[in-house]
């Protein structure tokens, strides 16, 4: 890794009357109930469909509708808090994220559900890259490490626990409400997120105080539609047409670039890729996250469609993954200070030999005891992705000036996003023609699919590895002060 510039800038005097691990308290309650609604409705669309008639495709609009939207406004929103006021605009995103979900939890048609998704995915988005800022601003040293082994906690058990949460409602409210408690139940919980925001959060620390671009915002904005929208909608768009908006989108992207370095005010600093830091972490937050995330879409797919399985019992049977995730993210926390990526390698490494593990477990025991068989291969894969999410998102940011620290961050998960719908379409793409070629052998189609997550991880692994033996390897502590 590479040297340590004098950016990362300690946090203003004006955060000193703050307490900083109430603040991230309140950060992560928020984050948590946004990164949870991208995962808790898989096991809702059953009831939503019988509730509301819905169609495949309006379906498929209630996932990739929040997903799309979400990464959408992650650049955009970060710059804006950098600008004006990180406080303000967690706080908007808050509010309007409560709004939406009563929406969803009330809609009385399917069109008016998939609106108001895209309306909650918007305000997600505006949400997150506030959180990473806040962490930025309000910690130094090893205190942000830990914070952000908190944050990647609740990034791991929030994609992990949403199916236990969704089926655990599902189950106390039955079918035909319960679908709706999975977004009802964000409405207290905001309003007093809300409360305690405006009590905790510092005052604005202004960074740039340039423009907001406008013309960046929207080349990214129609780059990232573009090039996610194929493959979210991968199952319903059939064809090959589609993938004309990748290219479209790539181009746009380039359009992008090259207005960012002529204009006088970017969005986005692209100095912050000549940080081999914050460049290579972008990149191994997209490939694992284009892995990890698949995981749960297709082990839900296998043990409720192929086996039978409840939707609370699919949840409970990835449990030992969300366990292993939130514990060792928090270690991570701690250790990546010290370690820094070596850390992460030794993370990749054992999700790798999880998800080995797992594979192994299906060949060997594809029937209805297969939770039980795969129960400690996802609990090693699990304490392998807390090593990884949140250390890389430490030293991904480590020599960020904590002024860009939102707009970094929403580029970082434009990445995650971007990655999350790429590796959700390849992975699906092989596991559904698994089940149709193999006359409906739901183990064989997991196995498969997961060899295509095996490969993103790899490639993480490979990419990771560069970082440590490509450049010199130099411990982060000093970036982070």
């Amino acid at each position: 890794m590479s040297s340590e510039p004098e950016t990362s800038a300690g946090p203003a005097t004006s955060t000193s009357c703050v307490h900083p691990w109430r603040a991230l308290s309140v950060c992560l309650v928020a984050a948590f109930m946004t990164l949870l609604d991208v995962s808790i409705v898989n096991v809702a669309l059953p009831s939503i469909r019988s509730g509301l008639h819905a169609s495949e495709s309006g379906l498929q609009w209630i996932l990739s509708g929040y997903a799309l939207t979400f990464g959408l406004v992650l650049v955009a929103s970060g710059r804006i808090g950098d600008a004006r006021s990180r406080r303000a605009t967690f706080m908007f995103g808050l509010a309007l994220f409560t709004l939406a979900s009563a929406a969803c939890g009330l809609a009385p048609t399917l069109l008016w559900l998939v609106i108001a998704r895209l309306v909650q995915g918007v305000a997600g988005g505006v949400l997150n890259p506030q959180v990473a800022g806040l962490i930025q601003q309000l910690f130094q040293g090893a205190e942000r490490g830990r914070a952000f082994g908190a944050l990647g906690a609740v990034i791991g058990i929030a994609t992990a626990v949403g199916p236990v949460l969704g089926g655990i409602l599902i189950q106390i409210a039955g079918n035909e409400a319960g679908w709706r408690w999975i977004f009802l139940i964000n409405i207290p919980i905001g309003l007093v997120a809300l409360v305690l925001a405006r009590r905790l959060l510092p005052d604005p620390v202004y960074g740039r105080s340039q423009g907001l671009d406008p013309v960046g915002v929207v080349l990214l904005g129609a780059a990232v539609i573009a090039i996610m929208l194929p493959f979210l909608q991968e199952r319903t768009w059939h064809g090959g047409a589609k993938w004309l908006l990748v290219v479209a989108g790539v181009v746009l992207l380039g359009a992008f670039v090259a207005w960012e370095r002529r204009t006088g005010a970017p969005m986005v600093n692209l100095g912050l890729f000549r940080l081999r830091s914050y460049s290579l972490g972008s990149g191994i937050a997209l490939l694992y996250f284009a892995g990890f995330t698949s995981i749960f879409f297709i082990f839900t797919l296998y043990l409720q469609n192929g086996l039978g399985y409840s939707a609370l019992s699919a949840g409970v049977a990835i449990t030992p993954f969300a366990l292993g995730s939130g514990i060792a993210s928090a270690v991570g926390g701690r250790l990546v200070g010290r370690l820094g990526r070596p850390l992460v390698c030794a993370g990749l490494g054992l999700v790798v030999v999880g998800l080995l593990l797992t594979w192994l477990a299906v060949e060997l025991h594809p029937d209805n005891g297969v939770a039980w068989w795969t129960a400690l291969p996802l609990l090693v894969a699990g304490v392998g992705s807390g090593l990884v999410i949140s250390p890389n998102q430490t030293i991904t940011l480590s020599e960020v000036p904590f002024q860009e620290g939102g707009s970094a961050a929403g580029v970082l998960q434009t990445g995650q996003r971007v990655g999350t719908a790429v590796g959700i379409a390849c992975v699906g793409a092989v596991f559904f023609a698994t089940v149709a070629n193999s006359h409906g052998d739901w183990a064989v189609a997991f196995r498969h699919g997961l060899l295509v997550v095996f490969a993103f991880v790899l490639a993480a692994l490979v990419l990771s590895l560069f970082d440590l033996f490509g450049g010199g390897l130099k411990p982060i502590r000093r970036r982070m002060a």
